[in-house]
């Protein structure tokens, strides 16, 4: 007797709109927007142009942007540590969490960051950024730091800059350093960056000194 088919199982809305997510997320995090078309979508989700449509009436754009949005959704919560314990082992679980999205959903992640600055949208910047600030809110509350100066909220975000960036060349460069490895540079580089403003601002340098005494 021939095998018979595996039976043909219908998604359901939700599963339907995360694999044309996903789908859209792996075209545009490897080609610019503008050369992504829905045909391309539909090919890569195997299903057809219309249905592509039914999800996403708005086109590629509405598609582009809840692409976005699915994967800023997952990052916004990688910085959201208990506040317990000490700050530096706190801070390497938050980028184990934050690292292991990079690793998980390169796609995902180079589809985001590239969408700050290839999009000239409102919305599209406002998903990036909307990151960017969530990261530094949280790590704010780690430090414990409720009113933070001009001097510490730069480094923060320079630091949160440079963690994109490092996760960046790390895809591109087939995922090396190990990921424990990238994973404890960027605290240093986070301490080192403290240290460098704490000689300019007593704020940062009373966190400094706070870190300091918790290592020793």
């Amino acid at each position: 007797m021939t095998p018979s088919a595996p039976a043909y199982r219908r998604l359901s809305v939700e599963e339907r709109r995360s694999q044309l997510l996903e789908a859209a997320l792996g075209l545009f995090a490897h080609r610019a927007p503008e050369d992504v078309s829905l045909d391309d979508v539909a090919e890569a989700a195997g299903v057809s142009r219309p249905l592509v449509y039914r999800y996403f009436p708005g086109g590629k754009q509405q598609l582009y942007e809840a692409a976005l949005r699915s994967a800023a959704d997952e990052l916004e919560h990688c910085f959201d540590e208990p506040r317990e314990g000490a700050l530096l082992p706190r801070l390497s679980r938050a980028l184990d969490r934050y690292l292991a999205f990079v690793d998980e959903h390169d796609a995902g992640f180079s589809a985001l960051l590239q969408g700050g600055s290839v999009v000239e949208t409102s919305r599209t910047t406002a998903t990036v950024d909307g990151v960017r600030r969530a990261a530094a809110v949280h790590i704010f509350r780690h430090l414990g730091v409720t009113d933070p100066g001009p001097r510490l909220r730069m480094t923060v975000r320079m630091w949160i800059t440079a963690v994109e960036a490092a996760s960046l060349i790390w895809l591109d460069e087939e995922k090396q350093p190990p990921v424990g490895e990238l994973r404890d540079w960027l605290v240093e580089q986070f301490v080192a960056m403290l240290t460098v403003t704490g000689v300019r601002d007593p704020q940062t340098a009373a966190l400094v000194g706070a870190l300091a005494a918790a290592d020793g």
